[in-house]
């Protein structure tokens, strides 16, 4: 069905390793596209979550990507503060985003109490919380500078008290010398779909793409392409750039090439 497609993700080719397999299994060519890198504020973070810790005494701690995991415990590793992280952490209840990210925290020796079942997103961790009754609970969530205050302002509606600590911040990749498959078969028309995995993916790819297109030839080039995006956020800042998009129904990488699957199977 997808055989001689060649379909994009905006992921590097390390992160984007399930979705290269699903496209190499459906005899299709995956092009990966790292449009996001991110820029650590350093040390000081494990001190910035331990003292917070210490000072707020959250119920819970929640992870809402495999990446601030990786990040926070390989920092903490490299500064001598593992096993005090993992202490702080077990002392909380953990709740995870999604698959990814709890096999991230297991893999760090850390049990995940709680995760969604399907909606692996903020809907999904607010749908979580409601079942547990956790009103007048609090909650830390170590995450992305760059994060939409969506998940802090659900929980608050739902009464639950919510620190954010921002790990790190994100902008657009800057090696763009990875790009130029992409660039040159987009510019021949040879590209036949597009997978957006963040909102911060969207505004690299646009940020990266605008240094050699004028805006308006690339979004009528887009136009002409299924895009998908893996879930509402990702499709919300599209829709900011006046992109037609397909949303995933399950919030997965799975679920997006699922989605581009069924979308080119119908053209």
């Amino acid at each position: 069905m997808l055989e001689g497609k060649t379909i994009a993700i905006t992921r590097s080719k390390d992160d984007a390793a399930e979705f290269i397999s699903l496209a190499e299994q459906n005899n299709a060519t995956p092009i990966p596209l790292p449009t996001i890198e991110l820029v650590s504020k350093g040390e000081k973070i494990v001190d910035e979550f331990l003292d917070s810790v210490n000072t707020y005494d959250p119920d819970y701690s929640v992870f809402m990507s495999s990446k601030a995991v990786k990040l926070l415990f390989d920092t903490a590793r490299q500064s001598g503060k593992l096993e005090k992280l993992q202490l702080a952490i077990a002392n909380t209840m953990v709740m995870s985003v999604g698959p990814k990210t709890t096999i991230a925290l297991e893999n760090e020796g850390i049990k995940v109490n709680h995760q969604p079942e399907s909606t692996f997103s903020s809907v999904g961790v607010g749908e979580e919380f409601t079942k547990l009754s956790a009103v007048g609970k609090k909650v830390i969530v170590p995450r992305s500078g760059a994060s939409t205050p969506f998940l802090k302002e659900l929980l608050s509606k739902i009464g639950i008290d919510v620190l954010e600590i921002h790990l790190y911040d994100v902008c657009a990749f800057r090696d763009t010398s990875q790009w130029n498959e992409f660039r040159e078969l987009f510019s021949q028309n040879k590209i036949d779909g597009v997978v957006f995995t963040s909102a911060s993916s969207v505004r690299g790819f646009f940020e990266i793409m605008t240094k050699d297109y004028d805006k308006s030839s690339l979004l009528d080039s887009l136009q002409k392409l299924p895009v998908v995006s893996i879930g509402p956020f990702t499709s919300d800042e599209l829709k900011k750039f006046n992109v037609k998009n397909t949303v995933a129904e399950v919030h997965t990488v799975a679920g997006a090439f699922d989605a581009m699957k069924n979308t080119l199977t119908v053209a």
